[in-house]
């Protein structure tokens, strides 16, 4: 199981749901599951399948958006590539986007925000926003609030969007009031959060199913 078998089953699924395909991402996360198992040599299945639903959600998310993102005339780069590559094997386009996401920890350094996705203007390399995804909101949304904060207190990158995109299968974000703590967050301190889920949530300002999602970037950008 790869990031080309995940492609794979979300392209077979747009093929029957078109535009509501965002919707059955768990549902394709649980046959992904399945085949990962059947593939899968070692003793804790459940361990292994955790790390690579993680880190590989999140550029199943790249895939789903790049195209229309790039409609825009803005670009979209992976965070750990930046955080990787030093700046000598770096592009100046992608030097430049690095340095406009460093947040300056005085004495201690600068240091790059941890987030998934990042979409910028690749004639300026300003950025424009920057995606965390999990999911569910437990795993990462208090620290996606956190980089959100930091980037707000310096007026170099206080512009930055901070979105955090979720098929949130624990149900967090699906009722607004009572809030539970991660929509809460969400609510407070971040941008928004975009939903990839069958169950429809109580839609506010800042959560929104993720259909919404470009028609949101193509505002922010005028």
């Amino acid at each position: 199981m790869t990031i080309k078998d995940l492609i794979r089953l979300y392209n077979s699924k747009k093929e029957k749901y078109g535009k509501e395909t965002y919707r059955h991402i768990s549902t394709l996360l649980k046959e992904a599951k399945a085949q990962h198992e059947a593939d899968f040599e070692g003793d804790d299945h459940e361990q292994s399948w955790r790390a690579f639903k993680g880190k590989n959600l999140e550029k199943l998310i790249e895939y789903i958006i790049v195209d229309e993102v790039r409609n825009l005339g803005l670009e979209v780069i992976n965070g750990n590539s930046l955080e990787r590559t030093n700046g000598a094997n770096l592009s100046q386009e992608l030097s430049q986007v690095k340095r406009n996401l460093l947040i300056d920890y005085g004495e201690f350094g600068s240091h790059l925000p941890d987030v998934d996705i990042i979409i910028y203007e690749p004639q300026t390399s300003k950025v424009v926003a920057v995606l965390s995804s999990k999911v569910t909101l437990r795993e990462r949304i208090a620290q996606t609030g956190y980089w959100k904060i930091k980037l707000a207190s310096d007026k170099v990158t206080q512009h930055i969007k901070v979105y955090f995109v979720t098929p949130d299968e624990d149900g967090t974000l699906t009722v607004k009031r009572p809030a539970k703590k991660g929509r809460a967050i969400v609510e407070v301190d971040l941008d928004g959060s975009y939903v990839l889920s069958e169950t429809n949530i109580q839609e506010s300002n800042k959560v929104k199913m993720f259909d919404k999602f470009i028609d949101d970037l193509r505002k922010l950008l005028k």
